[in-house]
């Protein structure tokens, strides 16, 4: 069976592309369409010699995907996979957008339909409406958006097989697009999983007390583990934070860093990059981590959960389908009830073992035998 891979853009590391390469490790002969390839950042994920890029490639300047926003529908077009028997997509954007000829099927993972063409059109045309320049660039992206969104819906018929990856992702396939999918929802790194039991050993029996009514240790804290962007909302942990007076670590870079550093007190420690087992060791000895974002579905909570960490979330979006109430975290509606959560919070009420179990639900064995069972379908049926 001749496989093809497709990935809009493979220009950073975030969590689509994490599970892209679990795609990629699964079938390590197909080659790995894209329109937008940054070789120093992702090469030893994505090796270059399996990877072919759109003729956008030979242009670009830049790896801001939002300067080529207009010319996306017509490269992902453009590549041509009548060789293949199955061409597996992932998108959060185009690359549901491909076109395949004859006997050759299509199987699209959808992480989102473009947040910015849909559900956050009005705030990013507000944002790019600020400064001199500001209504100049408002207009264009309304015409642009206009169009592409267009584009998107027609696109959005082309897979045999739409595959979301959660049922909030389900649900905007449905609205938007008006295909039904399947849900697969993504793996959990291995790394996370493996030697569980370990993690619950050492420092964390000295820091199980919670802030509410228990003796304080300086060293207690709760945790944000994400990419710096505005979407993430980081700044409403940082206000809860510091109006009650508790420690907030922040592992992660980007463009936001420095806005959220002036919105940051006394109580806020920005940390930048941390490898994955300098993290571990700060989820194990966090009090909870902080989910303060509407994720389409969220691996930052698994990870948490994974060490026997509770994770206390925003109330909405893929929180909601891997955290259980009072038993692996809690949710909140706005910044004074996470302060109100915070102040009371007690970690010795949830059970490390919970949280693990919970986190081993969504392994990355589970996530390959669907991936699995839907081409052995497709490939039936070719």
């Amino acid at each position: 069976m001749r496989v093809a891979l497709v990935h809009e853009l493979l220009t950073m590391r975030g969590g689509a592309e994490r599970l892209f390469k679990v795609v990629s490790d699964m079938f390590p002969e197909a080659p790995i369409y894209t329109l937008l390839y940054d070789k120093k950042k992702l090469r030893d994920w994505f090796p270059e010699d399996r990877v072919i890029t759109s003729k956008l490639q030979k242009f670009a300047f830049s790896y801001n995907h939002h300067l080529y926003l207009r010319r996306f529908p017509k490269a992902i077009e453009s590549f041509d996979f009548s060789d293949f028997d199955v061409v597996i997509s992932s998108s959060s954007a185009f690359a549901h957008g491909i076109i395949t000829k004859g006997r050759t099927k299509h199987i699209c993972y959808v992480n989102s339909p473009a947040r910015y063409l849909w559900d956050r059109t009005h705030d990013v045309l507000d944002k790019a409406g600020n400064g001199i320049m500001g209504p100049i660039k408002k207009k264009y992206l309304e015409n642009t958006f206009h169009k592409l969104r267009q584009w998107d819906c027609y696109a959005a018929d082309r897979p045999d097989v739409i595959l979301s990856a959660s049922k909030e992702v389900q649900r905007r396939v449905e609205l938007y697009w008006r295909r039904e999918s399947e849900v697969i929802y993504p793996c959990i790194d291995n790394v996370w999983l493996e030697n569980a039991e370990q993690r619950t050993s050492g420092p964390r029996s000295r820091l199980r007390q919670g802030f509410g009514g228990q003796a304080a240790i300086s060293d207690q804290y709760f945790l944000i583990v994400s990419t710096l962007v505005p979407y993430k909302r980081i700044e409403i942990a940082i206000e809860a934070c510091e109006k009650a007076g508790v420690n907030l670590k922040i592992v992660g870079e980007g463009p936001d860093r420095k806005r959220l550093e002036k919105l940051s007190g006394k109580q806020t420690e920005f940390l930048g990059y941390k490898t994955n087992e300098e993290i571990r060791g700060l989820y194990i000895n966090a009090q909870a981590t902080l989910f303060p974002g509407e994720e389409d579905f969220g691996l930052v909570p698994l990870e948490s959960m994974s060490c026997g960490t509770p994770v206390i979330a925003y109330e909405k979006g893929g929180a909601l389908e891997t955290i259980l109430e009072n038993q692996t975290g809690e949710f909140f509606e706005n910044t004074d009830q996470l302060k109100s959560i915070i102040q009371n919070f007690d970690k010795t009420k949830f059970d490390p073992e919970s949280c693990k179990n919970r986190a081993k639900e969504f392994s990355r064995n589970k996530f390959e035998e669907g991936i699995r069972s839907i081409v052995s379908r497709c490939s039936r049926s070719a």
